[in-house]
């Protein structure tokens, strides 16, 4: 599905819109550049596309195909990347990921969306910055990439919150093990950070200029760009290494309430030992035994087992057993 497709000229959009078979066409002018917006396309959509501005089979492949890892490869005289976009579902802690695959060349760039990341307001912010546009396609690959790591941001926050939940169940008094959430969300920061880990190379090829498709003049807001997707890194992989210590922490935990559970019912074990042993003896029908026929003898032995009962009670309550 085509979004968008529109042509510009010296840092300004060109009145009318246009057809992809057009662009090519209305690109000629000096300085001027189209930039085409796809939605999940199919092969017959993105045919024109390819014929017209000569991409790589294998990169249209890729694009059309999605669930590719981050990455920039260079393709003759253009470029083809791959961005993981990344939201943080409503009321969840599940990570909804999509991707943006761009296509870059001297005279156009295409991109190509599967997942519900928008670029309407990119395409809206960057159409007010001409002094960005006159750089060229380079530019609105900074402002697409820019969009996809200032995304991470409200993730990483979600995340952020998600797990200082997880450290107050571990050591509240709740009796509820939260392994199973534990797990669910270092599961969600694992797939998070094979998102974002491996697009740091590319944003330093491009900040360090090592691509020419890329105006000088934009190189330093790579450089930027590079820098805010080095702290969510970071802070990845912090929440990586808190999970597995979090984990470590409820284990431990759970330990210790199995432990404190057996200590509980040994202890009351050990308090009801005592009547039923003497009742036992008793019942046992020997003559003679201390107390046995008389009402003084019963109420003596009902009182030492009450004194026997709460002498270990008091014992176990002082050592902390019950």
């Amino acid at each position: 599905m085509i979004v968008d497709c529109a042509v510009y000229e010296d840092g300004r959009r060109l009145a009318g819109d246009l057809a992809i078979e057009d662009a090519y066409e209305a690109i000629r002018g000096n300085g001027a550049f189209a930039w085409i917006g796809l939605l999940n396309p199919t092969v017959p959509e993105f045919e024109s596309a390819q014929r017209e501005f000569g991409l790589h089979e294998l990169a249209v492949e890729d694009a059309v195909n999605a669930h590719q890892r981050p990455k920039l490869e260079a393709y003759g005289e253009s470029l083809f990347a791959v961005l993981k976009t990344a939201r943080l579902a409503e009321g969840d802690d599940v990570v909804k990921f999509g991707e943006i695959l761009v296509f870059v060349g001297e005279r156009f760039i295409i991109t190509v969306r599967h997942g519900q990341t928008s670029l309407h307001e990119v395409r809206l912010q960057t159409e007010q910055r001409p002094d960005l546009l006159r750089a060229g396609p380079g530019a609105v690959l900074y402002a697409v990439v820019d969009r996809v790591v200032d995304d991470y941001v409200p993730v990483i926050a979600g995340l952020d919150q998600a797990i200082r939940h997880l450290e107050g169940d571990v050591f509240s008094a709740s009796r509820s093990n939260p392994a199973e959430r534990i797990y669910n969300l270092k599961r969600e920061v694992l797939e998070l950070h094979d998102a974002v880990t491996p697009l740091l190379d590319p944003l330093d090829d491009l900040a360090r200029g090592r691509h020419d498709l890329v105006h000088p003049d934009v190189r330093p807001y790579f450089r930027d760009v590079h820098d805010h997707l080095l702290r969510v890194v970071d802070q990845v992989e912090g929440f990586r290494d808190l999970l597995t210590s979090v984990l470590t922490a409820n284990l431990t935990q759970a330990s210790v309430r199995q432990n404190e559970d057996v200590r509980r019912i040994s202890a009351w074990a050990a308090i009801v030992a005592v009547p039923t042993a003497i009742a036992g003896i008793y019942g046992m029908n020997f003559d003679h035994l201390p107390g046995s026929g008389s009402r003084l003898g019963f109420t003596l032995i009902l009182a030492v087992i009450a004194a026997a009962c709460i002498g270990l009670y008091m014992n176990f309550r002082r050592r902390g057993w019950l």
